[in-house]
């Protein structure tokens, strides 16, 4: 667990050293456990990131852009009510818990001053962010309403008491001296980490791990002088916000971790840097998935309706080969209608097109006359040999269906939120889907698709779309007949467009790595990168959306790097 008490304390520390004294301008809720404080401080703004996700709970000073829906959610409309244009009078932590208190003075109504206070709990699944009104510590309301029936702790419902969570009695680590540890911990009772954890407020298991290897040959004395060492740096501000990449996972923390064996550390100037970087696309791809999980069901069989339906063409297809067979049958037969008799079984006669001179057996049908069978095979080899091209038409049809709900996979997951309704409109114009009728509602407005904006580490635009919408948009309406256009080779991806007709080779590399990053080869080293001037871009007529055939093109090898493309991304997303 990286967010932690301690961790809580850290970010808490740095939230109130940039946001005490502020103003909230503005207030949004862009997902349902997710919200977004606009605070002017200090003549700049910061946007305060608050989330109560089951797995991705945390907050921190943003610099990340958010789609907000059309119509704001309950929540949002209350806080904006209480809060906007209130000035942030304190944020402080509750002991060394994750529950975080942010004080806010604004005006009512009738212009009166008021007090109001933000409880953000960030307890994993249990997460919470309560509004109450501070005097009479009553809850206006909160993200999530827990009733008695959920809770008997506590009720969190508009109107209640506001209640804190169970306290679990443990001693407050930055109180702690050398003779408290010793009184807390059972040296002889070993598994002295998880003592740590269980004895002490606000410490993970990643935590109490850097103590015992920070303390090498643990005893008496040199566990203590590690804990207190450790806790020291933390209450003093001594920060390295760190990024542990390991083999199985990546772990963040406010220092960095000694006891892991990582394989790369990636450091930060900030704690709300280095939680912007982390949760980069985790939570945005959680809320996919979530959203999309019977859509994306519903293309994979597709997919898979269509690789089924290629193996039976094939099938059809190698009987449609034997119609030469059938001819010969015919042709035989007809040749030697006096050597056979109706209610044969089979007719064993010379293969005259044989130069060796060989005997053909063929089958007969007992119900015909052998003029009858003759002709039965004359049909069947004109039948099959109709056939064939219809079915190699067949195939190929299938074959540009796999393809195209494999882009659809691939644009799924590298998807945001706002991108699925773009799919689905998509499917519904191709009558894969149908349009969901309801009583009563406007039509909607069609809105342009969003593009995504980076920008080159020379100051170069470069664009990507992330479906097929998007990148139709993006090749054929936005850029210009000299701008530089990207894709990877022969894998499923995106558009990419350099907004210039003569790039340095550093941007070129750099739009590479998009549509690399943004592919099916993500997670691939050395992915071929096409890229020509879009005036060599062209779109079959009749072909799938997004399908381009291109040439004049030039060949990059990248290897995707998501710091690099976060990097590029930083402050630059916004819409055409």
């Amino acid at each position: 667990m990286s967010f932690d008490g301690l961790f809580t304390y850290a970010i808490t520390k740095e939230l109130k050293d940039t946001l005490v004294g502020g103003k909230i301008a503005k207030i949004h809720q862009p997902y349902k456990y997710d919200l977004i404080l606009q605070v002017r401080v200090n003549g700049k703004n910061q946007k305060l990131f608050i989330s109560a996700h089951p797995n991705y709970a945390r907050m921190h000073i943003t610099g990340e852009s958010y789609d907000n829906p059309s119509e704001p959610p309950m929540f949002c409309m209350l806080l904006r009510k209480h809060l906007e244009g209130g000035v942030i009078e304190n944020i402080e932590q509750l002991d060394v818990e994750r529950i975080v208190i942010i004080d806010i003075k604004s005006r009512n109504e009738l212009g009166d001053l008021t007090e109001k206070r933000l409880m953000i709990e960030i307890m994993g699944r249990h997460s919470n962010i309560i509004l109450l009104d501070k005097e009479r510590g009553m809850i206006l309301d909160s993200i999530k309403h827990l009733s008695p029936a959920v809770n008997r702790h506590r009720t969190v419902l508009p109107g209640n008491t506001y209640v804190l969570p169970p306290s679990q009695e443990k001693a407050n680590p930055f109180s702690a001296d050398e003779e408290t540890l010793l009184k807390k911990l059972d040296f002889h009772g070993g598994k002295l980490d998880q003592q740590l954890v269980e004895r002490f407020s606000g410490l993970s298991p990643l935590f109490a791990k850097e103590v015992l290897h920070k303390a090498g040959l643990v005893n008496r004395m040199s566990l203590p002088k590690a804990f207190l060492s450790l806790i020291e740096g933390i209450r003093a501000g001594d920060y390295t916000p760190s990024i542990m990449v390991t083999e199985k996972k990546e772990i963040f923390y406010m220092i960095s971790l000694t006891h892991l064996d990582s394989r790369e550390n990636k450091t930060f100037s900030t704690l709300s840097e280095l939680l912007d970087r982390y949760y980069y696309g985790k939570s945005e791809r959680d809320r996919v998935k979530q959203q999309g999980h019977d859509f994306e069901r519903f293309i994979l069989n597709e997919r898979k309706k269509n690789i089924s339906k290629i193996k039976k063409l094939k099938s059809t297809l190698e009987d449609a080969e034997k119609a030469n067979k059938f001819q010969l049958f015919g042709e035989l037969l007809t040749a030697n209608l006096y050597n056979v008799k109706k209610g044969d079984k089979e007719a064993e006669v010379i293969n005259y097109y044989d130069e060796s001179g060989g005997f053909v057996t063929i089958p007969l049908s007992t119900l015909k006359t052998p003029s009858e069978n003759a002709q039965s095979y004359f049909q069947k080899y004109q039948k099959a040999k109709k056939s064939i091209s219809f079915v190699e038409e067949q195939i190929r049809l299938a074959d540009a269906e796999v393809v195209y709900f494999d882009g659809l996979l691939q644009q799924m997951e590298s998807a945001a939120p706002r991108d699925i309704e773009e799919i689905r409109e998509e499917l519904i114009e191709g009558g894969y889907l149908r349009q969901r009728q309801t009583k009563g509602t406007k039509k909607k407005k069609v809105l342009k698709p969003v593009l995504e904006h980076y920008l080159s580490s020379d100051g170069m635009e470069i664009i990507v779309g992330k479906n097929n919408k998007q990148n139709e948009f993006l090749t054929n309406r936005v850029a210009a007949r000299d701008d530089v256009w990207f894709h990877t080779k022969d894998i499923p991806g995106s558009h990419v467009v350099i907004r210039s007709k003569t790039p340095s080779d550093e941007t070129i590399l750099e739009a590479a790595n998009l549509a690399a990053y943004f592919s099916k080869a993500k997670n691939s080293s050395s992915v071929p990168v096409d890229y020509t001037a879009i005036r060599y871009v062209k779109k079959p007529s009749g072909s799938k959306p997004g399908f381009v055939i291109y040439d004049n093109q030039q060949t990059v090898f990248v290897t995707p790097d998501e710091d690099l493309v976060f990097r590029l991304r930083k402050g630059t997303s916004k819409g055409v």
